[in-house]
């Protein structure tokens, strides 16, 4: 489905069935984007749910400058970060708290692991550290960018990647390890 002016002019009149479309065109894709973020599946669920009441209430602030569904990928990784800046407001620990205070594996191991099972390594990091990955390695955010949405310094950024990665390696290590034992 292509999102043209005239589709988005049918967004912007509250269209309902306009409104449905691009929900069910977007929302799989947005859905992976929120699995990378989320502690789990239901945190995923809220985050896109809450994502998309964004995208549909600000939708008027699109200007058209690049694609749509970037924009609405924006809006859902700062919902993301938003939903846990509230979490640790109301006291409820993650490791997004340690952000502020604080090669490459065998080809072979990563291409017998599925797509789920890399998301799941990905997930099993710390909230930090998976968040900076995700928005650095996954979205292509840079270390500025990534420094002003979390409210961390560039060098943070740089550093909670570092340590996502060698954490990463450490754990394929292990795989692979445990394959050729096996």
């Amino acid at each position: 489905m292509k999102f043209d002016k005239s589709f988005i002019h049918r967004l912007l009149k509250n269209d309902k069935k306009a409104q449905e479309a691009f929900y069910q065109q977007l929302a799989p894709k947005m859905y992976g984007v929120c699995l990378r973020f989320a502690l789990d599946k239901d945190d995923a669920a809220d985050i896109l749910q809450d994502g998309f009441i964004r995208v549909f209430v600000h939708l008027k602030d699109y200007r058209g400058e690049g694609s749509i569904e970037g924009w609405v990928r924006r809006t859902i990784v700062n919902t993301a970060i938003n939903y846990y800046n509230k979490k640790i407001k109301q006291g409820i620990k993650t490791d997004l708290e340690h952000l502020k205070n604080v090669n490459q594996t065998r080809n072979l191991v990563i291409e017998n692991m599925t797509s789920d099972e890399l998301l799941e390594l990905v997930n099993e990091l710390p909230f930090g550290y998976r968040t900076v990955f995700n928005l650095n390695v996954i979205e292509g955010y840079t270390h500025k960018e990534i420094g002003d949405m979390l409210g961390i310094s560039e060098n943070t950024s740089k550093s909670q990647l570092s340590r996502a990665r060698m954490s990463l390696q450490k754990r394929l290590k292990l795989i692979e390890e445990k394959e050729n034992r096996g």
